[in-house]
């Protein structure tokens, strides 16, 4: 069942148009979370019960760590909360760590460029290209729902890793590459300690950036239409709650005209 809090969040949005000063903007000011809406979507497999107790404030709330307010993800139920501003040609930074609680697996992901309803993706979230967070796959780029890109892997182990000299491979519903895409290197941080993500946006090009390595490059990033791809530039953010609590403690976004070279 659809569940949509219009509760003022712990976040602040202040607009894109804020972005055209190319000054990075805090999305989290730690305080409240405002223009940011949140569903509680399917229940962890054999947790149905927490999805029964699962609500917006419980799922996403504000926490003290060391004296710092951060947003505290439960990880209970899968969930989604996302903005309500959509985001085009910019660098995402993210900065979170995993809490001590696991229920299915410590899962979680940025998703990016996101489009349509709540619940278009395996049921809770909408249709995005995701930035993976789950430990032992973060930096992997995966399709929701009807996204699409394209990647330069090769072959390791029956998985499509990303490599920069690889071959250019399609990833979505139907395509060659299946829906994952994986990373060429694991620079995820133990649990516990605070880990960086640095997203960059521009045109039909993204890149996936863990603890400053640079994991992942997505290229013709699109949508699936009638079997036909149609570019996507721009979306909503999203931030799951999919099985791990989570702790965030930055949020921030700027406006780029160039990629790094990183």
């Amino acid at each position: 069942m659809k569940n949509t809090s219009t509760f003022l969040l712990a976040f602040i949005v202040f607009g894109s148009a804020t972005l055209h000063a190319q000054q990075p903007v805090s999305l989290f000011n730690g305080k409240d979370l405002s223009n940011w809406e949140i569903f509680i979507g399917t229940a962890l497999k054999g947790f149905d019960t927490l999805k029964a107790e699962a609500t917006p404030e419980n799922v996403y709330s504000i926490r003290e760590i060391d004296g710092q307010k951060v947003l505290h993800i439960s990880g209970t139920v899968n969930a989604s909360i996302a903005t309500r501003e959509v985001f085009e040609n910019y660098h995402l930074r993210l900065e979170y760590k995993w809490g001590d609680k696991v229920y299915s697996a410590r899962n979680s992901g940025l998703l990016y460029h996101s489009y349509g309803n709540f619940g278009s993706g395996l049921g809770t979230w909408m249709h995005a290209i995701e930035c993976q967070l789950m430990t032992g796959n973060n930096g992997d780029a995966y399709t929701m729902g009807t996204s699409y890109f394209e990647a330069r892997v090769s072959e390791l182990d029956k998985n499509k890793v990303y490599s920069p000299n690889g071959a250019p491979m399609a990833f979505g519903d139907n395509q060659s590459g299946g829906k994952i895409a994986r990373k060429c290197s694991d620079a995820e941080k133990p649990a516990g300690e605070w880990n960086v993500i640095d997203l960059y946006c521009l045109g039909s090009k993204t890149i996936h950036v863990v603890n400053g390595v640079r994991v992942m490059e997505c290229e013709n990033a699109g949508q699936l239409v009638d079997g036909k791809v149609q570019p996507l530039t721009k979306g909503k953010i999203q931030i799951q709650s999919e099985g791990g609590e989570l702790f965030v403690r930055k949020v921030e976004i700027e406006k780029i005209s160039t990629l790094p070279g990183i």
